[in-house]
């Protein structure tokens, strides 16, 4: 039962995370939560243990969804390079501060951010080409779908940002994509589509650094993980192939609904 259990979830929450760029830990750290309060089979579930697992799951539905993002050209390789730069050791960060966390403190944490990040999708929007960030930026043009998009990327900010996603990722093992992904979108004006291929194209190397360490911190559950990878694998290839029949505003309307019911899930058990 166990098995089959963590397949189902390995597959959800690869799929569901590849659509959205976010790698999966929103659903599969939520899930293994609920399922620790909830079932004796999961009665082994602490916020470390689920981190640990969650990390190594996303090294597979981040190869998986990246190969095929990559292979139909979504993926803006010298931004997630760049991004690379600050989240490796952000991750490691994270990644140690995570065994000072209790599971109530954990979710509600989790969850707040969860809201705070997706309200930033209701804020308005300039309908303007360029951004704020334009005269000291990166250029970046792309060709989507028949359609050239400009967009710039900032070399300062965006280090800033791989580091706090680093932290994110390492922390609470949603791999960073729940940050990245909005601020990509909303203040680089990045493509919806791009800013998730570059997402689960930097989860996949960010998250062997931050797994790596909790492997070291002695976190990850061998014995139950492996069974998480099968489905978390082809679940990510099944997400990058919906995500580009999706148009932007579905993928950013998936983002919404998708961080706002976490959120609310998390911050109701880190309460209770």
């Amino acid at each position: 039962m166990f098995i089959v259990i963590a397949l189902v979830i390995g597959f959800l929450a690869s799929f569901v995370g590849s659509v959205a760029g976010l790698g999966g830990g929103s659903i599969l750290v939520p899930a293994l939560l609920f399922l620790g309060d909830h079932h004796h089979m999961f009665d082994w579930v602490t916020p470390q243990k689920i981190v640990g697992i969650s990390l190594v799951v996303m090294i597979f539905t981040g190869l998986s969804s990246t190969l095929s993002y990559i292979k139909h050209k979504r993926v803006d390789l010298k931004a997630g390079l760049l991004l690379l730069i600050g989240s490796i050791p952000g991750g490691i960060f994270g990644s140690w501060l995570n065994q000072f966390f209790q599971t109530d403190n954990f979710a509600l944490i989790f969850g707040s951010v969860m809201i705070v990040i997706s309200l930033l999708f209701f804020l308005p929007r300039s309908r303007e080409e360029g951004n704020k960030f334009s005269i000291s930026g990166i250029k970046r043009v792309v060709v989507l779908n028949g359609q050239t998009i400009s967009y710039t990327f900032p070399l300062g900010i965006g280090f800033i940002l791989s580091f706090s996603v680093g932290v994110l990722s390492g922390l609470l093992g949603i791999g960073g994509g729940s940050l990245t992904v909005p601020v990509l979108i909303l203040l680089f004006r990045f493509p919806p589509h791009i800013a998730t291929a570059t997402s689960m194209f930097m989860i996949f190397f960010a998250s062997i650094t931050s797994s790596a360490t909790h492997i070291y911190l002695g976190h990850v559950e061998w014995s139950r993980a492996l069974y998480f990878i099968p489905g978390a694998y082809i679940g990510g290839m099944c997400g990058a192939f919906v995500n580009r029949k999706l148009n932007g505003q579905a993928v950013e309307w998936f983002l919404r609904i998708l961080l706002i019911l976490v959120g609310i899930r998390l911050i109701w058990q880190g309460i209770g």
